[in-house]
């Protein structure tokens, strides 16, 4: 562990975007915990919220019955070792929101404005006293715009569908070319929606991991959070 990050004056907050399959939580985890920073899953978010509608039988076009239930919702992320456990309304959701079925309409309850306004407004809260490691799909545009590092992290359609074949526990039977379909679809959605849309924030940097391990995709990062509390310039 560097000296400087126990530094409270020199903590940073980190913004990791990218599309589905990218990596971004396993990577974004590991630099938070190589930096002694907290990680904020918001992608987790998204899907707890998506379990619960489902699971109450509110369909996305339901805008205000989601709203509704949205605002009054208590989320809590609690770090453990290799997992953010999500909590709403102190039930803990987390073995049930990577399901097939939650990947496949997350989407759809993500680019409602009411449940993206609810969500940005916590996050921002998380990030308040800096040290944050957030990733997501709109965090260096929309939640955190101010982040002091932003990543844009992708990977090709192929890899990714392949980085989350891998993922799937052995019960849920679906094919790679399937979650290819799946995953690229999700990437139209996400990049064409109304609010808050994927995309790269203009001082964003391109890592783009079809050919990187997680521990270099970790050091790359790393190393320009570094670069930035040395007061270097970064280079994408």
């Amino acid at each position: 562990m560097d000296r400087q990050w126990t530094h409270t004056n020199d903590r940073i907050n980190v913004a990791i975007d990218g599309p589905a399959g990218a990596g971004k939580s396993t990577v974004a985890r590991l630099v938070a915990r190589k930096l002694s920073y907290i990680y904020v899953d918001t992608g987790a978010m998204y899907r707890a919220i998506t379990w619960y509608m489902l699971r109450q039988g509110i369909p996305p076009e339901a805008h205000e019955q989601v709203d509704e239930l949205v605002r009054d919702m208590v989320i809590e992320l609690i770090p453990e070792e290799n997992v953010q456990k999500v909590l709403i309304n102190g039930e803990d959701v987390t073995p049930h929101i990577r399901s097939l079925q939650v990947s496949g309409q997350v989407s759809q309850y993500s680019k409602l404005e009411g449940v993206r306004s609810r969500l940005s407004h916590l996050q921002r809260q998380m990030a308040l006293r800096k040290g944050v490691v957030m990733d997501g799909r709109d965090i260096g545009t929309t939640v955190l715009p101010d982040a002091e590092v932003k990543i844009f992290m992708t990977a090709s359609v192929e890899e990714r569908a392949l980085r989350r074949y891998k993922e799937l526990k052995d019960a849920e039977t679906v094919t790679l070319q399937q979650l290819e379909h799946d995953i690229a679809a999700r990437d139209r959605l996400d990049e064409g929606r109304e609010i808050s849309p994927l995309r790269r924030a203009e001082d964003a940097i391109l890592l783009d991991t079809t050919f990187m391990d997680i521990h270099q995709a970790v050091e790359a990062i790393v190393s320009h959070c570094r670069s930035h509390v040395n007061g270097e310039r970064n280079h994408s």
